[in-house]
Order: structure tokens, then C-alpha cells, then sequence
């Protein structure tokens, strides 16, 4: 197999949209991944098919998962409201173990569509203090990736990709803007509505909100 495929995961955010433009610039042939995993808007998904059309993916595959059936965060129980200001420690739109799921099945199809590399959006600057999105977490499910699959076995291999870990929201709209990403197909906000339109008000609002203004780029988000 002589081109180099890659898999990404696509949520339909901000983050998620610069990875595959990043993916695609290194001369991937990317195969994105979305999960319907009982989030509380479907706006997201939409986002991710609107993003995988306009980059060109060459395959958009949307998992099912149930994982409102354990509950325990705010993106998944209705009857945990999403904070609209600031929270010490890990807030509760942290989802158990939503990246290490994730991640195993991109590693899945990964190795059945033999592709070495599998890109995700993590970043440790500007993020919300979820555990699952430091280098230390990456590092170590590469690791057991390299161990629980025969391609990894055999000797092939898989790297998790995490080229914004280091990066501010700031440099990540700069870098996607220059890779020419339509953030305005993007939905980045925990409680979206039905049009995609945030709330600007969540930690995920704020977030882009000031990334737009460092970066000195026009915000295209919609507001409800």
C-alpha cells in the first residue's frame, strides 16, 4: 500500500477541524471518526460530516456508544448542569474515559485500514483540566497500543498524533486559518442548540472566544 492513511478524530470543534487540516497538509489520506456517545446536542455531529466534506476526507464514519448510560458528566446527564463561569479542579463536562474509548476504536479501524498514525485535538495550554488530554495520557495509550494489536506486534506500529498538545487556542486558529479551515462550519459549545449556535457562556465558549481574539481573527460563531 503505497499512500499514507491516517485516522482522525473529528468532534466537529475547533481543535478537532485544525488536526485534520494539519493531517491532510502532511500528505495524509485521513479517514475521520465521530462518536455519537449520547452528548447532549447532535449540532456537533453535523459539524463533523460539514468538516469531513469540506476537507475531504475520504471516509466519514460516525460510532455509536451509550455512554449516558453511566452518566457522571455534564455532556451526557441532563440533570448536571453545564457551568457558565470558571470551577477549580477537573469540572464536571469531563467525560470518563470518552479519549481512552475513543481512541481504542480509532485504533481498531486503524488496523483494518492499516494506517500507522491515528490524529487527535488534545491540548494541554488551553484546556479544562481533563485528564485524558495530557502528554502523559497520549504517551501512555501509544504504548498500549503497540502491545494490543498484531500490527503492533509484528512490528508495524501506531503513533497518536497530538500536534496541538503545546499549542495556545491562539496559535491553533492561526494555524488553522492558514491551512484554510472554515471555522464557521465548526460547533465548539457544550450546550448548543439545535442550529448550532452557542451559548457563550461554557468553558469550551470562552475558550475559542479568546483564541479568535489573540490570534486576531474575526470569531465566525453564532450565538443563541
Amino acid at each position: 500500500m503505497s499512500e499514507k492513511r491516517a485516522v482522525i478524530l473529528l468532534s466537529g470543534g475547533l481543535d478537532s477541524a485544525t488536526v485534520a487540516a494539519m493531517a491532510l497538509a502532511d500528505g495524509y489520506s485521513c479517514y475521520s471518526m465521530s462518536f455519537d456517545y449520547g452528548q447532549r446536542h447532535r449540532a456537533e455531529l453535523l459539524a463533523a460530516e460539514r468538516v469531513a466534506a469540506d476537507l475531504g476526507m475520504r471516509e466519514h464514519k460516525v460510532i455509536g456508544l451509550d455512554l449516558n448510560g453511566i452518566g457522571g458528566s455534564a455532556l451526557t446527564d441532563s440533570n448536571i448542569a453545564v457551568p457558565e463561569s470558571p470551577s477549580e479542579g477537573i469540572p464536571v463536562t469531563y467525560v470518563p474515559a470518552r479519549n481512552t474509548l475513543f481512541l481504542a476504536l480509532a485504533l481498531g479501524w486503524a488496523e483494518v485500514l492499516g494506517a500507522r498514525d491515528i490524529f487527535i485535538g488534545v491540548n494541554a495550554v488551553d484546556y479544562s483540566g481533563y485528564p485524558d488530554c495530557r502528554p502523559e495520557f497520549i504517551e501512555a495509550f501509544e504504548r498500549m497500543a503497540n502491545l494490543a494489536t498484531r500490527e503492533g506486534v509484528e512490528g508495524k506500529g501506531f503513533r497518536i498524533r497530538a500536534p496541538l498538545q503545546s499549542m495556545s487556542k491562539a496559535q491553533i486558529v492561526a494555524a488553522g486559518v492558514a491551512l484554510g479551515v472554515d471555522y464557521g462550519l465548526t460547533v465548539s459549545c457544550y450546550q448548543a442548540d439545535d442550529q448550532g449556535r452557542a451559548c457563550g457562556r461554557c468553558d469550551s465558549c470562552r475558550f475559542r472566544a479568546e483564541g479568535f481574539a489573540a490570534a486576531g481573527v474575526a470569531d465566525p460563531t453564532s450565538y443563541y
